[in-house]
């Protein structure tokens, strides 16, 4: 059995706090984007969508040094939160939640939008012609069976929140207890005399929780497909 040190369990909880905050938080929008991407013509839809998957492609230190310069005590929006809300992201683990979540979102944004793609129009507008307002048909049609790809987008979300590093390191730093996370933790553990087994353990959390993730999300697909091939 693996014996955890006080600091190791408290990089995990940290780190597991911040993946479903992520995670969760980012959902609405997710569900929202992949909505309008599915469904939606509109001009310059391919460049949003290449905005939306800037974080897949740039260096996860861009991401985190745009962040700081933006949600920084110094930044525009942070400058204003902090005046008026008493509130700021910079080095605090809800800055380190908001760059997980800016992270991970494209993943979820795929998924959603697929899940959406691959629903019968048909069926939308035939509820459409019934009565059912736009947005009761969302709510009621639309929503209910892309919920698969909803999971599987919120699972590989968290899943990418959890193994962040270079974004949440740049824009809140790696404070003990705060915002260093098991990534963090990993590297830090790997620079400190007789550290390697404590970064051994937490890269074995990483795995088994990574694999799960990836497991689970092939599962929901494989049934989705197959759900679909019955339909049809």
């Amino acid at each position: 059995m693996i014996n955890f040190s006080e600091e190791e369990v408290t990089v995990i909880i940290i780190s597991f706090k911040i993946a479903t905050i992520a995670a969760l938080s980012s959902l609405p929008f997710g569900i929202w984007v992949g909505f309008v991407l599915a469904r939606k013509t509109f001009p310059f839809k391919k460049l949003l969508i290449s905005i939306i998957n800037l974080p897949l492609i740039l260096p996860p230190v861009v991401t985190g040094y745009l962040l700081l310069i933006l949600f920084g005590k110094n930044g525009f929006l942070g400058k204003f939160l902090l005046d008026y809300f008493n509130f700021s992201f910079a080095f605090k683990w809800t800055g380190a939640a908001l760059a997980c979540a800016i992270m991970g979102f494209p993943l979820m944004v795929r998924s959603i939008k697929l899940a959406i793609e691959m629903i019968d129009i048909k069926i939308e507008n035939a509820a459409k012609t019934l009565g059912a307002s736009p947005l009761k048909v969302f709510f009621t049609i639309t929503l209910p069976i892309s919920i698969p790809g909803i999971i599987v987008g919120t699972t590989l979300s968290f899943a990418r929140a959890l193994g962040e590093f270079g974004a949440t390191i740049t824009f809140v730093s790696n404070i003990p207890g705060e915002t260093q996370t098991i990534s963090a933790a990993i590297y830090t553990f790997l620079q400190i005399p007789n550290g390697e087994a404590m970064a051994m353990r937490l890269t074995i959390i990483s795995i088994i929780v990574s694999i799960f993730a990836i497991l689970f999300s092939e599962i929901i697909l494989e049934k989705v497909l197959k759900t679909n091939k019955e339909n049809e």
